[in-house]
């Protein structure tokens, strides 16, 4: 994802940064649709002895989405709690007639109230519970080869991995931790030595700076866990080089989930006149250029990203008089390139998340018609468009539906040539789609 280089307040999605003029709409929208939902001030009631080990019980006919392995508990779902658990302490889970259903982590300030460990009766939440679970995300990875092309990779990724609101993401020699939920929160320190005793990094900086933990009634909190950050870190990514800034960076530093999709632009981008939209530190870019395109315009609102993506153009050694950058809102430059009559054989619309939930599907779906409909009317006949939605707001059907709104209100034939999604270290977990947030197309225009 390629976005301005502002500090990050969204995980495990991307920031609601670039497209100005739509982003503080949709902030201001956000506030006021928060400030009039209805909160979870009235918690469950508790019953039993509060001193004794603590559980949620469902209410009847609650336990459904359970049932079939989802593993968040909405607190409208809950009968009462047993027991006076704290924030992250792991409480089990019961059906209405007392049945075991699970082990989560409790948050009374959340609407999720708890996220699920561990659907076995049997297991202990423990540090060799966590070991395990980390172990087992390492090893998945290693098995599917995913360090071979580079030493960029998101290591654990969440409830797919079992780990509700943990992310960790390795540059290098650095890993970068995430704690998006009260659960990790709660284990912090823990899970950080088994970090450093499976994987020897020289650094874990924590990057828990997410809008989720305002959610989840958590402070905001950045710095270094273990060891000491290296003044430049650096991810190697299909032989590219790429700088990272780990501590002001947008996510986690650097957005690893596009890796696959920057190695397909690259493929494709031979004799094309390329622009790449909302490019934050020039991922996409990068690789046109290595796949000798003849031209790459590189939009962002950020300069600071802008200087980081040629400092990175620079890096690898790459002919800057192929370049140009722009620093400017996204649309307004779409659009002025418009007026001008440019044309591109390649574009790249790589947008911020217009849409944290579905309640911002409609705003967010003008949003992408705009960018989409501009996109179209820049390229030049046979030209391709990958076009993105990182929205968790946007469904992969809706996506199409408004990119095909799009092609006919600027009066062209696109066929879908492949359909994108994150790379392999961001798996999804078949029982959690919410973990499938990046969608792509590419598309020619006939």
């Amino acid at each position: 994802m390629n976005t301005p280089k502002s500090k990050s307040h969204s995980t495990p999605h991307r920031p609601s940064q670039g497209g100005i003029d739509f982003r503080n709409r949709v902030k201001r929208d956000k506030q006021k649709a928060e400030a009039h939902a209805p909160k979870n001030t009235s918690a469950p009631p508790r019953t039993g002895n509060p001193m004794g080990r603590p559980c949620l019980i469902l209410k009847a006919d609650r336990d459904k989405s359970l049932m079939r392995r989802h593993p968040w508990i909405f607190s409208g779902a809950v009968e009462c709690i047993d027991g006076a658990p704290a924030s992250g302490d792991t409480v089990a889970v019961r059906d209405a007639s007392g049945k075991f259903l699970a082990w989560a982590a409790y948050n009374a300030e959340s609407q999720i109230t708890a996220r699920v460990w561990s659907w076995r009766e049997a297991d202990v939440i423990d540090k060799e519970f966590f070991r395990n679970r980390i172990a087992s995300a390492l090893k998945a990875r290693r098995a599917l080869g995913l360090g071979r092309d580079s030493n960029g990779m998101r290591l654990v990724h969440g409830e797919s991995d079992g780990l509700p609101g943990l992310i960790v993401d390795k540059y290098g020699d650095v890993l970068v931790m995430q704690l998006g939920s009260a659960g990790p929160e709660h284990w912090r320190d823990t899970l950080a030595d088994i970090l450093q005793e499976l994987c020897s990094p020289v650094c874990i900086y924590e990057r828990s700076d997410s809008d989720g933990r305002e959610l989840e009634g958590l402070p905001v909190r950045s710095g270094v866990l273990r060891g000491a950050l290296p003044k430049h870190v650096e991810v190697v990514e299909h032989g590219i080089r790429f700088a990272v800034d780990v501590a002001a960076g947008q996510k986690t530093g650097f957005y690893l989930d596009q890796r696959d999709n920057r190695a397909l632009t690259g493929t494709l981008s031979a004799d094309c006149d390329v622009l790449n939209c909302f490019c934050y530190t020039g991922g996409f870019s990068l690789y046109a250029l290595r796949g000798d395109a003849k031209s790459v315009l590189s939009i962002d609102s950020s300069q600071e990203a802008l200087q980081l993506a040629q400092a990175n153009v620079e890096l690898n050694g790459f002919d800057p008089s192929r370049t140009e950058w722009q620093c400017a809102d996204v649309f307004e430059a779409m659009r002025k390139l418009r007026d001008q009559n440019r044309k591109f054989d390649l574009i790249v619309l790589d947008p911020p998340k217009f849409a944290p939930t579905a309640a911002f599907a409609e705003k967010a779906s003008r949003a992408y018609k705009d960018i989409n409909l501009l996109g179209f009317k820049l390229l030049r006949p046979g030209g391709l468009l990958f076009t993105y939605s990182c929205s968790g707001g946007i469904s992969d059907d809706l996506f199409q539906k408004i990119i095909a709104g799009a092609a006919l209100d600027a009066g062209v034939d696109a066929q879908i040539v492949k359909k994108l999604h994150a790379a392999a270290d961001h798996p999804v977990l078949l029982s959690f789609p919410e973990g499938a947030y990046l969608k792509g197309l590419v598309l020619r225009v006939a």
